[in-house]
């Protein structure tokens, strides 16, 4: 074991060279800690953070059971879970981690179930939405077309989608109009700090 000393602390690393953690970061989502592994998709800011999860639960309202589709390590699904079972899908394994700990270690939740699934490659059937009765999704800049052509193929009568890009969501969203689904609430959130990139989350609603 090495030490080496950096502008008056004192950093650890192991025989290989790689930085020891101390001390474990720990983040609040809703009630419960979560620690998130290296590398994980996380909110810019607290507030902002906190304007979505909001906005979410405004439009799933009393949903007793919720998709949660590019969950990470649970920004929405462990909130969600106060009032409602959440089955949440996420294409990494660590971040479900996370997750599943996080649940399991905070008193008061309904039941959180985790997916590994790559939802660009292997996207929800219309027959595996069905049980649901809402959708939270927040894909990457990318979008996610793949899913959006199955979810307008089935009958969840209610759609949460949070996007942080407004092309990618603008295709999507056509998908699911196309399809019969209204867009009846859409809030921006800017929380990139000196940047034009803004969130968007949109309440979509069978018609």
């Amino acid at each position: 074991m090495a030490a080496l000393a950096e502008r008056g602390k004192l950093a650890r690393i192991d025989w290989d060279g790689q930085p020891i953690t101390r001390h474990a970061p720990v983040l609040t989502m809703g009630r419960a800690k979560v620690t998130p592994p290296p590398g994980s998709f996380l909110q810019a800011t607290a507030e902002g953070e906190a304007a979505l999860v909001a906005a979410v639960r405004a439009i799933i309202g009393g949903a007793e059971q919720v998709a949660d589709l590019f969950a990470g390590c649970g920004t929405f699904s462990l909130s969600l879970a106060e009032t409602a079972q959440v089955e949440a899908f996420e294409g990494l394994g660590d971040p479900l981690k996370a997750l599943d700990s996080a649940w399991r270690n905070t008193a008061g939740l309904k039941r959180i179930a985790t997916h590994v699934r790559d939802l660009a490659k292997r996207p929800l059937q219309p027959d595996e939405l069905e049980k649901f009765h809402a959708i939270v999704i927040d894909p990457p800049r990318a979008g996610a077309e793949a899913q959006a052509r199955e979810i307008a193929a089935s009958k969840v009568p209610v759609i949460a989608w949070v996007s942080c890009d407004p092309v990618t969501f603008a295709r999507d969203a056509r998908i699911l109009a196309d399809a019969g689904y209204m867009l009846s609430r859409l809030s921006v959130v800017d929380q990139f700090r000196w940047s034009p990139h803004v969130e968007t989350v949109a309440e979509f609603r069978r018609s």
